[in-house]
């Protein structure tokens, strides 16, 4: 007897519904065809363990189980409750006539009990788009792939309650979810907060232009300066996540199975800090079977790269073109996938192998060569994509020792919030630009306009401090975001003044 079940497939962060055919007829033998990893073709010892623990077994028959479409790579083990449930039915040991209207996955340990699965919440997007009334998975991913309108989610624990429900009629509760309601309800703020950050008003300054603007940032400063504390709190100033990008976020981190069971959408923007080990795979994505990479874990939030030289220069150079494009494209032999990483980039380092600044006051110095060796570890293109270079200080005592609080987290993203607002209009009729780090050449000659006073003082700035080339468009983005955080409608000259001291590793000399 042939029946059908279906499951779902992710490539990417898009799903793919896959047909389980199963054919059970006389003979022996059981052969799993449709192109199927390692995972999924040991699949059948654990069916077998879960139905004899649960009263059930796999019949002594030919079975032929094909996964359709034949020619798609299937991988992972959340197809185990798919085909055990095809097994039963077509062996007849269930009644299941319904099971076209039903997307069943779920990974089965020995006594029948279900695992969580990756991917719940593109698959369950794939099964409305493609009119399944229900789909049944494990217990802990059910929040997850709830946060979807339009099917009904059923969260299992084990083999037996799905058994249940199509032999016996038990029903299943279906998991329900308000998603605004939800969302909203968890959208609090950080534990990481301004106030309590000693001193360092000009850096706070920067953060709060960086964040205004989504502009990248790089802070060069000595070891305990603060670099790692202020770049950890701010996600805290960061505008909230909209619903369509907390879906966006909680796709990319569902694909590699990172959602907590306890909740469903994420409301808070994603914070990464990986190790300056990583590889580049790592960083970007890919592998043998693509997944996503840092760069797309911390999409709509903020990837921190601490000791920026430290990395491997093939590793920061790879991140190039996904800092640009705001996406990042693997390509395979036999497929492509994309996935988004529009972050905000903040990168930290020293200014030099010692750790210090050129200074005589500091505890070792460094020469003029040698630093110019450390810093040129960082290539100029990716320079050219940080808008922000900002020098670091340390907080001397007196405020160190100061009791009073700093201005909360809380005060400056309602700045920060008014100031994208005002950028969120301005763009509205271009489609993939939000804010102001987004903006190309012809757009900058747009909304970037200067009077003859702003001209002047800008090319005295680029003359007298030898200012690269590629600074003056950096310059006029961050002139515009300085002006939409003062309320200001134009450019003037105190925001384009501002901007240029925002542009230390551009000035020719500043090695000392």
């Amino acid at each position: 007897m042939l029946k059908k079940v279906f499951g779902s497939a992710v490539f990417g962060v898009e799903a793919t519904t896959i047909t389980v055919e199963v054919n059970v007829d006389s003979g022996i033998g059981y052969h799993l065809v449709g192109l199927p990893d390692n995972a999924i073709k040991e699949s059948n010892y654990r069916i077998a363990a879960a139905l004899q623990n649960n009263g059930y077994k796999i019949p002594g028959k030919k079975i032929t189980i094909n996964m359709a479409p034949a020619d798609l790579r299937k991988e992972g083990s959340a197809y185990d409750l798919t085909l055990a449930i095809g097994i039963l039915a077509a062996s007849k040991q269930i009644k299941a006539d319904n099971l076209k209207t039903f997307l069943i996955m779920g990974e089965l340990s020995l006594d029948g009990s279900l695992q969580p699965i990756k991917g719940a919440l593109p698959i369950a997007i794939k099964a409305k788009e493609e009119g399944f009334k229900s789909f049944i998975l494990p217990i802990q991913n059910a929040k997850e792939a709830a946060i979807v309108d339009g099917v009904q989610v059923y969260g299992i624990e084990n083999i037996k309650e799905i058994i249940n429900f199509f032999d016996k009629n038990q029903p299943l509760k279906e998991t329900i979810i308000n998603t605004r309601e939800e969302f909203y309800k968890n959208l609090e703020y950080p534990d990481f907060d301004f106030a309590d950050v000693k001193g360092q008003e000009s850096i706070k300054r920067c953060m709060e232009i960086a964040a205004a603007g989504g502009h990248n940032i790089i802070l060069v400063g000595p070891p305990g300066a603060g670099k790692t504390m202020l770049a950890k709190r701010l996600p805290s100033i960061l505008p909230p996540m909209s619903l369509k990008e907390a879906l966006e976020t909680t796709k990319i981190h569902s694909v590699v199975g990172r959602v907590k069971a306890d909740s469903g959408l994420m409301a808070q923007r994603p914070f990464r800090s990986p190790h300056h080990t990583i590889s580049n795979v790592a960083l970007v994505g890919g592998g043998s079977y693509p997944q996503p990479g840092e760069i797309s874990l911390c999409h709509n939030g903020v990837l921190f790269l601490d000791e920026l030289p430290e990395f491997k220069r093939e590793v920061l150079e790879v991140m190039r073109q996904p800092l640009e494009d705001r996406e990042v494209t693997i390509s395979r032999a036999k497929f492509t996938v994309t996935y988004p990483s529009s972050f905000m980039l903040v990168a930290s380092m020293n200014p030099s192998p010692s750790g210090y600044f050129n200074d005589a006051d500091s505890p070792v110095m460094s020469s003029p060569a040698e630093m110019q060796r450390y810093l040129s570890k960082v290539s100029g293109p990716l320079l050219d994509r940080i808008d922000i270079h900002i020098e670091v200080t340390p907080v001397p005592f007196d405020k160190l020792s100061d009791e009073r609080k700093g201005e909360s987290s809380i005060a400056i993203r309602k700045r920060v919030t008014r100031a994208r607002e005002k950028q969120t209009k301005r763009f509205v009729l271009y489609e993939n630009v939000h804010y102001n780090a987004q903006m190309n050449v012809k757009q900058i000659r747009m909304f970037c306009k200067l009077d003859q006073t702003s001209k002047n003082l800008l090319k005295t700035a680029m003359e007298r401090l030898n200012l690269s080339a590629r600074a003056y468009d950096r310059i006029l983005k961050v002139s515009r975001t300085i002006a939409d955080l003062e309320g200001e409608k134009s450019i003037k000259g105190e925001h384009i003044s501002e901007a240029i001291q925002y542009r230390s590793l551009d000035r020719e000399g500043w090695l000392g």
